[in-house]
C-alpha cells in the first residue's frame, strides 16, 4: 500500500538522491538522447497528414467523373477535386466534355477566358497550347473546353479525338500532365461514349435516392464493358439528420447496393450555391467548409488510390431517470 507523506520544507540533493525509483535527468544532452526514439514516432504520427501523397500508377492518370443522371454534382466534384489536386502539387487538365451544355467554365470563374475549344484545335484554327486555358490562382491546373455554348460537333467527331487529345498532352513541351480528368455529361447517348473512351479508371458521383442510383448501376455496367474496371464512387448531398430519421438511404445502403469502391462522401452544403454563383471552387474557401473538406480527402485517396470505408454505428439507447416513470 502506498503512503503519502508531505513533502519537506528544506530541499536539498541529498533529498533527491534517497529517492531511488527516480532518476534527475540533469544533463540536457541526457535528455535528448532518451527522448529522441520515441519523438521520431510521435511526430511522425502527427504529421501524417502533412505530407504530400505519393501518386500511385502511371502518368498521365486519365479518370473520367460520370453519373448518367443530370445534377448529381459531377461539375462540381471535377473542379474541387481537380483544384485540390492542384493544391497538392499535381498537374491537372480538366476536360469539359459537355457539348453544348458546359458549364466547368463557370464554376472555376474562366468563363470569360475560353476563348478556343478542342474543335478549333482540330480543325486547325488554333494550337493546343492556345486552348488550354490556365488557372491564375494554380497555375498546374489548366481546363479545356470541347466546344462552345449551343454549339454542335462535327460529324466525325467522336471517341479518337479524345484519343488524340490524351497523347498530344503526353508528347507536349510543357510535360505530361499527372491528371486528365473528363467532366462527362449526362445520359448514356454518344457524348457518354465520347467521353470515357480515352479513361482507364472511372469517379462514379451518385445521390442516396433510388432514381440516381438505379441509373449508376446502369453506368457501371457500362463502364465495365468498355474495360473500365477501377471505379470509384462518390455520394454527393449526404444529410445525416434524414439519414437518422429514416427517410434516406445510407451510405452503407448505397455501397451495398452498387458494390463500388467508397472514395468520398459529400455532406449536403448550402455553401456549394454560393461558390457556383461566384465562380469560386469549395475547396478555396477559408474557414473551409464540411463539403470543401470532404472534396480534399477525396483527391488525397484518388492520389493514392486509396478508398474509405462505410460502418454503421448504433447509438446507444438514452437512459432514463427515476422521475421519466412519473412523466418528468
Amino acid at each position: 500500500m502506498i503512503s503519502l507523506k508531505p513533502l519537506p520544507t528544506n530541499l536539498n540533493s541529498s533529498f533527491f538522491r534517497s529517492l531511488t525509483p527516480f532518476k534527475l535527468f540533469t544533463p540536457k544532452t541526457q535528455t535528448l538522447k532518451s527522448s529522441k526514439s520515441h519523438s521520431h514516432s510521435a511526430i511522425k504520427s502527427v504529421l501524417q497528414w502533412n505530407r504530400k501523397p505519393e501518386l500511385a500508377g502511371e502518368t498521365p492518370r486519365v479518370l473520367v467523373i460520370t453519373s448518367g443522371k443530370g445534377g448529381v454534382g459531377k461539375t462540381t466534384t471535377t473542379a474541387n477535386v481537380g483544384l485540390s489536386l492542384a493544391r497538392l502539387g499535381f498537374s491537372v487538365v480538366a476536360i469539359d466534355a459537355d457539348v453544348g451544355l458546359r458549364n466547368l467554365d463557370l464554376l472555376l470563374g474562366l468563363e470569360n477566358r475560353v476563348n478556343y475549344t478542342l474543335v478549333e484545335v482540330m480543325n486547325g484554327d488554333c494550337r493546343l497550347d492556345q486552348a488550354l486555358v490556365r488557372d491564375k490562382r494554380w497555375s498546374n491546373f489548366e481546363l479545356l473546353c470541347i466546344s462552345k455554348p449551343r454549339s454542335k460537333l462535327p460529324l466525325g467527331f467522336c471517341g479518337k479525338a479524345l484519343v488524340w487529345l490524351v497523347e498530344a498532352l503526353k508528347t507536349r513541351p510543357e510535360g505530361c500532365p499527372d491528371f486528365i480528368i473528363i467532366d462527362c455529361p449526362a445520359g448514356i447517348d454518344a457524348g457518354f461514349i465520347t467521353a470515357i473512351t480515352p479513361a482507364n479508371e472511372a469517379v462514379l458521383v451518385t445521390t442516396p435516392d433510388i432514381t440516381s442510383l438505379r441509373d449508376a448501376d446502369r453506368v457501371t455496367g457500362l463502364l465495365e464493358c468498355d474495360g473500365i474496371r477501377d471505379i470509384k464512387m462518390v455520394v454527393n448531398r449526404v444529410r445525416t439528420d434524414m439519414i437518422k430519421g429514416e427517410d434516406m438511404m445510407s451510405v452503407l445502403d448505397v455501397q451495398e447496393m452498387l458494390g463500388l469502391a467508397l472514395l468520398g462522401v459529400i455532406p449536403e452544403d448550402s455553401e456549394v450555391i454560393r461558390s457556383t454563383n461566384r465562380g469560386y471552387p469549395l475547396v478555396l474557401n477559408k474557414p473551409p467548409t464540411l463539403a470543401g473538406l470532404a472534396f480534399e480527402q477525396a483527391a488525397w485517396r484518388l492520389v493514392e488510390q486509396d478508398t474509405m470505408k462505410a460502418v454503421m454505428v448504433e447509438e446507444e439507447p438514452k437512459k432514463r431517470g427515476f422521475f421519466s416513470l412519473f412523466g418528468g
